[in-house]
């Protein structure tokens, strides 16, 4: 009795392997061209509530824009934006901390960097890279250099960012005392609509494959 049931064993462990691999989907492959529509183009960005820079205190800005342009681009990862200008915050509802008011100067350009795109729910993810500015609130100062990782989301037109920590560091700080110093890992998050500029537009991002 031990031979057949030992047939049958492995008649029935083959069987299982082969219904696995059938089930079992197949492995994404990064996108490595990316349409961007229209192509190329100028865009502009507001902020959709508030901005939050973290750097072991929060600084909140209520008001944010950017600018830049978009293009169509190859590869993995592929820059498929250039922010060109953003601010934040303005003389009339300036950014805030428990330091006092926020200053914000960005040393552009920043760029967006397209990763994986997922078709079903026309979802880019990627990080805006590049990213440098110098903050001042009260008598500190300090600068934040590095990228913040994103999504954008084509049916919105909404670039979500949302930095974790290790994105950004600080790379020179001073009179911030122990509150801000080089070894802070800010975080920034905040959400954008783009639209092509003067338009109601919105533009999108698509990852396929040749």
């Amino acid at each position: 009795m031990k031979k057949p049931l030992t047939r049958i064993a492995v008649v029935a462990g083959a069987g299982a392997a082969a219904f696995a691999m059938a089930v079992a989907p197949a492995s994404a492959v990064p996108s490595t061209v990316w349409t961007v529509t229209p192509s190329p183009a100028s865009f502009t960005a507001t902020n959709v509530g508030n901005i939050v820079l973290t750097a072991n205190i929060p600084l909140t800005c209520t008001t944010s824009s950017a600018s830049g342009t978009l293009a169509s681009a190859t590869g993995n990862p592929a820059t498929v934006a250039s922010i060109n200008a953003i601010n934040f915050g303005t003389s009339a509802s300036p950014c805030t901390s428990v330091l006092g008011n926020v200053t914000t100067v960005a040393t552009t350009p920043w760029t967006v960097v397209a990763q994986d795109y997922t078709a079903s729910t026309g979802v880019t993810k990627g990080y805006v890279g590049n990213v440098k500015a110098k903050v001042t609130a009260g008598a500190c100062a300090f600068t934040v250099e590095g990228k913040a990782t994103g999504t954008y989301t084509n049916s919105t037109g909404v670039l979500a960012v949302n930095s974790v920590t290790g994105d950004l560091s600080v790379t020179s700080a001073s009179g911030c005392g122990t509150v801000v110093t080089t070894s802070t890992k800010p975080t920034f998050k905040g959400n954008y609509a783009v639209k092509v500029a003067g338009t109601s537009t919105i533009p999108t991002i698509v990852g396929s494959n040749p």
